[in-house]
């Protein structure tokens, strides 16, 4: 019985050499090798694969051919044509007949021109236009890049944050080992012992509860970037952090007027008052039609004939110049438009100057916040250090030294908030003042 055992009469020799062949189970890419995702590379893949991006340069393009083709407006109007046609009695004599000569044909050609006082307007608008979808999209660009790389610095604070958890797990569980040795040892009661314990497994939920938020919110960071959300990614970069002298009377001077909503405001102002140049014109001003026309006819049983002919005609409106008529009704809405137009962008610098000063003032109270929360830390560290040091020589309790790390566990978290929300609140400026976001100063 012994020599038919499975060992020994099973051919694991082929499966060996199957497994050897075969190289065990595939591993996906994502895990063989991870992404390096640094900055200015995440700001490139965004920029790639933005949707709204696409549409706005298509935008681009359908303006672009608008503006280079300005010749279309004074394009004429074409027209061509040609029939044939067919006449016989059906119950009256001689009936239904199948002849040659009861049949017609004829063609015509026809050419028409147009010439309006509002063609100059009407090229400016089409002109005008593409500027502004040229400003629409590099304003999109940036805002983009401005959110990326908010999200970017997030995922660097967040990624820290996970290094000064694993710090407090590994405090906490050391805690708790010494306890454990001191409670067998008599030195210190149940209570403590269970206290330590609690602290231990706090910190370590802790901990796993910022692994699991840095990983959806780097998840959803990698969809944005048109990436897998379970790629596996490693962020490179630093949070910088320099302090920013901004005068706010200075940089109204220096940037207002080149903020995109600035610019498109003034853009607006223009294309309404070309806007409302062309209806005057189109309304008031006399129209000049050119047109010609060619027709050419025969029949079986005739020769051809042909026929030119030509017009030149001008109109001259005279209900527009009626007060209260429907055209002039029409003219004085849109010089309304215009001025509505220019309330609008004297509404919109004024938002823009407050939120120029918000910004300037919201950073130098950043800024003292940073320096608050630098003290809060190195005084939380000094005490920890001395309450561990009491805690090794009896002099302190178990209770106390979890406080003094809970206080220098929170002291670090704040300073990361602190310095996340100042570089926030430079990007917010950098954008509010239509710069490059990288911009070391201001």
């Amino acid at each position: 019985m012994g020599g038919n055992t499975l060992g020994s009469n099973f051919p694991w020799s082929f499966i060996a050499l199957a497994l050897a062949c075969w190289g065990g189970p595939s591993v996906p890419a994502q895990e063989r090798e991870a992404l390096t995702l640094s900055l200015d590379r995440a700001v490139s893949l965004a920029l790639e694969q933005s949707l709204n991006l696409q549409k706005n340069y298509m935008d681009i393009q359908n303006a672009d051919r608008a503006a280079k083709n300005l010749w279309a407006l004074v394009f004429p109007e074409i027209s061509a044509g040609a029939g044939i046609s067919y006449r016989s009695p059906l119950f009256t004599d001689p009936g239904l007949q199948g002849d040659r000569q009861n049949f017609s044909y004829n063609g015509s050609l026809g050419i028409t021109v147009q010439f309006s006082a509002a063609l100059a307007s009407s090229m400016r608008i089409l002109a005008l236009a593409y500027q502004t979808q040229l400003l629409t999209y590099a304003s999109a660009r940036k805002q983009l890049e401005i959110q990326v790389a908010k999200t970017f610095y997030t995922l660097l604070t967040l990624k820290r944050n996970l290094t000064h958890w694993e710090e407090m797990q590994r405090l906490a569980e050391l805690q708790f080992e010494r306890n454990q040795t001191a409670f067998a040892n008599g030195l210190i009661s149940q209570r403590v012992l269970l206290q330590s314990r609690l602290g231990a497994e706090a910190a370590k939920f802790s901990r796993l509860q910022a692994v699991s938020i840095y990983n959806r919110q780097l998840g959803e960071f990698l969809v944005l970037l048109g990436l897998e959300h379970d790629a596996e990614a490693v962020l490179v970069g630093s949070l910088a952090i320099e302090r920013i002298e901004a005068d706010p009377e200075e940089l109204i001077l220096r940037y207002l007027a080149k903020r995109p909503d600035i610019i498109s405001g003034r853009q607006t102002i223009e294309r309404l008052e070309l806007l409302s140049q062309r209806i005057a014109l189109n309304a008031r001003s006399p129209s000049l039609n050119l047109a010609a026309q060619w027709n050419g006819s025969g029949t079986g049983d005739s020769g051809f004939t042909d026929a030119l002919s030509g017009s030149l005609s001008v109109r001259i409106p005279l209900d527009p110049w009626i007060p209260g008529g429907l055209s002039s009704q029409s003219i004085q809405t849109a010089r309304s438009e215009v001025e509505k137009a220019r309330l609008d962008l004297k509404n919109t610098e004024t938002q823009a100057k407050m939120a120029i000063y918000s910004l300037t003032g919201d950073l130098r109270t950043s800024w003292d916040s940073i320096e608050i929360a630098r003290l809060r830390l190195e005084t939380a560290e000094r005490t920890y250090a001395l309450t561990e040091q009491g805690f090794k020589n009896g002099a302190v309790e178990s209770l106390v030294l979890e406080d003094a790390r809970n206080a220098l566990s929170l002291a670090r978290r704040q300073l990361l908030e602190e310095e996340l929300a100042y570089k926030t609140k430079a990007l917010d400026l950098a954008a509010a003042l239509n710069i490059e976001w990288y911009a070391e100063t201001l």
